[in-house]
């Protein structure tokens, strides 16, 4: 059974070229405790934004001011085990570096509402 390796990344249906590690949030609650002088009084939760992020390749396919310029757009990240995480009404939200040495961008795509499908 697979676990990791093979991934794949999509804004709108345009496939990325992905590399190396990427990571994702669903954007679930975040839960901290409250503490007090006398113990742990309780737990507080705080939103998070849900998230796509990670290296792409820039190749000459690639243009820099449209992929900085999306919005309203549904991100997908197909990950070797199966799982489909799909991150809607999404933006880029990286600064838009590159880098020449490897020809790679760093990508952020954050959205309003993310789940995982099976």
């Amino acid at each position: 059974m697979r676990v990791g390796g093979i991934i794949f990344v999509k804004y709108n249906g345009v496939q990325l070229k992905a590399k190396g590690s990427w990571e994702y949030n669903i954007g679930q609650g975040m839960r901290e405790a409250v503490v007090g002088s006398d113990g742990v009084h309780g737990y507080k939760e705080l939103p998070q934004v849900p998230f796509i992020s990670g290296t792409a390749t820039d190749d000459a396919d690639l243009n820099l001011k449209t992929l900085l310029n999306i919005s309203d757009a549904t991100v997908q990240l197909e990950l070797s085990n199966g799982k489909i995480v799909v991150l809607e009404q999404a933006f880029f939200a990286g600064e838009g570096t590159a880098s020449t040495e490897e020809g790679e961008i760093a990508v952020r795509f954050e959205g309003l509402n993310a789940e995982e499908v099976l």
